[in-house]
């Protein structure tokens, strides 16, 4: 009679070893990417940098773990995935109420200097005869919230040779850009007499991050900086129905164009479902308070996390050879929306 023991099959003893062999796998580059981005953020508390560009530059240093060793995988983790919960959890913003507020007139400008600029961005780069992948990027992180729309537009674009330099270069850009924006901007909004109103729908409707779009904003007065937040937020709640665009034109293109390849992005990722489903959620005000600010927390986090895992997963010969010419793009655009919103105030007369 045999003696050998049971094995017990059951699902839950199976998960435990499951369980252990993910932690092993992912669980050295996750926590080598939240402690350079606690980093990033103990300098930004203490220097007055943004976060963000510490992230990435923190990332760029450290750029030998991801090429080999135990952190590849949770680096990889994080770039993606991760990154992707931020996204989503900045959902948790939006409501409908911030559409109310604003009024049809100030959200046809935003909307139109929104498509204005992606136009712009995709007829700069074909006279140039640069990539358009990089024009969407760049252009689309302008038009809306700067690095997080580039993370979420990189998504769904096909992936290409550079995807990854392409969109480290971008984040990047727009980060500087955007600590350039709130210290020039409020020194021409005064020199150009605008009204706290107007200055306020000027900072949110031209800078790219909205930690730079409340310090620029508030630095001139209450009204500019309660103003120039919800008019940014709005800019935010367009990153999901973009992102939407972008897919659905891609993936009507050709399955054999050279530029596309075989695997085609996806209708809807979930990140941007799950995106569109917790502003419904807070726009029916069945989010607490507290829950809406740990979310947030959260989502800020994720993103700091992922930014540092893009920039350790790009290296610095690489980011080289693209540099010039996104920021080259990053800048025109950044100028042909702060132009064009100007010009709407103008003519709209919104002040």
């Amino acid at each position: 009679m045999s003696m050998e023991p049971a094995i017990d099959d059951r699902p839950e003893k199976r998960s435990v070893p499951a369980l252990s062999r993910a932690i092993e796998h992912y669980g050295p580059g996750l926590l080598v990417t939240a402690a350079v981005a606690m980093a990033a953020q103990f300098l930004a508390e203490h220097y007055g940098a943004p976060a963000m560009l510490m992230a990435l530059l923190l990332g760029i240093a450290f750029h030998f773990l991801s090429e080999e060793g135990r952190c590849v995988a949770g680096i990889e983790l994080s770039a993606k995935k991760v990154l992707r919960v931020g996204v989503a959890l900045l959902g948790m913003r939006i409501s409908v109420d911030l559409l109310i507020q604003l009024g049809a007139e100030t959200i046809l400008l935003l909307v139109a200097g929104l498509a204005a600029t992606i136009l712009f961005g995709l007829l700069l780069s074909r006279l140039l005869r640069l990539d358009w992948r990089l024009s969407l990027l760049t252009a689309g992180a302008v038009a809306i919230c700067g690095a997080s729309a580039a993370m979420a537009i990189a998504a769904v674009l096909p992936r290409g040779r550079h995807s990854e330099r392409n969109l480290l270069v971008t984040v990047l850009g727009v980060t500087v850009m955007s600590t350039i924006a709130m210290i020039a901007y409020p020194i021409l909004a005064h020199r150009l007499g605008l009204s706290d109103r107007a200055t306020g729908i000027f900072f949110g409707g031209t800078i790219h991050d909205v930690a730079q779009v409340v310090g620029a904003g508030f630095s001139v007065s209450q009204t500019a900086g309660e103003t120039a937040t919800l008019v940014k937020l709005i800019r935010v709640t367009m990153l999901a129905p973009v992102v939407l665009c972008f897919s659905l034109v891609l993936r009507n293109m050709p399955a054999d164009d050279p530029e596309i390849g075989a695997k085609r992005p996806p209708l809807l990722p979930g990140f941007v479902i799950a995106f569109l489903i917790l502003a419904a959620i807070n726009s029916a005000g069945w989010i607490p308070a507290a829950l809406s600010t740990a979310g947030l927390e959260v989502s800020r986090w994720a993103l700091l996390a992922g930014i540092v895992a893009v920039g350790m997963k790009t290296s610095l010969k690489n980011l080289f050879e693209a540099g010039r010419t996104a920021i080259g793009l990053i800048v025109a655009e950044t100028i042909f929306i702060a132009i064009f919103i100007l010009t709407g105030l103008s003519y709209l007369d919104l002040g």
